[in-house]
């Protein structure tokens, strides 16, 4: 449902509740339609999971690759005895094999193994892009790519249930891994095949279900999409959050590398906002000359320009800190 006057462009994070189904980008495009040209995400879902997916309105687009690169908790549920060539139950089956040979006790074994892994092949369907075309491109065409290999780390995976030839886990992880692609190893592993069959993304750092919305609860009923929105001086509760006074604020505004003092670590990062709490700027703790100085990582609502007084020097300010996550 499209509402008759289309809501104005919102700035903040949407935590929503995907389904399993349909895409990431049809997810985004429905709320596209409410008037929110300016949209983004931190890290899409396949189109089988389900859960937790970060969506960024507004100027929040910005904080992309500071919210993408927190750590993802998943529940998960995979079925021994089969291999897919997309490494799920929607992909089609390319080997079946007996699995009555493996004990629950091996398969929990297995799943806890995960956390030894530090590398994983990309599965052959996925976005990953191979001389500039996605590797999905390449798959449906029958045109052959070559195996690629990418860091990870599993930082805890523990099995939930098991009821053989199927298994419910949960696992979290670092970002950008593919959990069919645990699957698959593990069942190569076990000389048997696996198959991802379920996945819901339970937490993406730092948001998780509890702040999830549903997509049919949203277009249902759009006048209700500001209230769910996280404003941007709350989206990102693991950095600290530093005040300014308004002429350091102006200052800020202009790009100018104001003094931090002594509230944060030289290489810490901070969330800068004004006095009234408006973010201005992702800033990371610099020494310049003997002095340390906030450098502007990402400048909000509107990118902060050089200032240029004519060659003078600009007055120094002393940053104070508000109480922050």
């Amino acid at each position: 449902m499209t509402p008759r006057t289309a809501l104005p462009q919102l700035h903040g994070v949407l935590v929503l509740d995907k389904p399993s189904g349909p895409t990431s980008t049809a997810c985004l495009t429905a709320i596209k339609r409410l008037g929110q040209k300016k949209i983004g995400h931190a890290g899409t879902l396949d189109p089988l999971a389900a859960g937790v997916l970060v969506v960024l309105l507004g100027e929040a687009t910005k904080l992309a690759s500071y919210i993408m690169e927190g750590e993802k908790t998943y529940l998960g549920q995979l079925r021994l005895g089969l291999s897919t060539d997309t490494y799920d139950i929607q992909g089609a089956v390319t080997a079946e094999a007996a699995w009555d040979h493996i004990a629950p006790a091996e398969l929990a074994e297995a799943i806890s193994a995960w956390t030894r892994e530090e590398s994983q092949e990309v599965p052959p369907y996925s976005a990953a892009k191979h001389q500039g075309k996605p590797l999905y491109a390449l798959a449906r065409q029958g045109l052959a790519a070559p195996v690629k290999h990418k860091k990870i780390s599993v930082f805890d995976a523990q099995a939930v249930a098991i009821d053989l030839p199927s298994a419910t886990f949960r696992v979290r992880v670092s970002a950008g891994v593919y959990i069919r692609s645990l699957v698959h190893s593990l069942g190569k592993r076990l000389g048997c095949g696996a198959a991802l069959t379920a996945l819901t993304r339970e937490a993406s750092r730092p948001f998780d279900l509890t702040q999830a919305h549903g997509l049919d609860d949203i277009l249902a009923a759009p006048e209700t999409l500001p209230e769910r929105i996280i404003p941007i001086g709350q989206a990102l509760p693991h950095w600290v959050t530093i005040a300014l006074p308004a002429d350091t604020a102006a200052l800020v505004r202009q790009g100018v590398r104001v003094r931090a003092g002594a509230s944060v670590a030289p290489g810490g990062c901070a969330l800068l906002t004004d006095n009234a709490g408006q973010p201005l700027a992702l800033a990371k703790v610099e020494e310049t000359e003997g002095t340390l100085r906030w450098a502007i990582l990402r400048g909000l609502f509107g990118d902060p320009q050089p200032a240029r007084r004519g060659g003078q020097t600009v007055p120094e300010r002393t940053t104070t800190p508000n109480h922050g996550g």
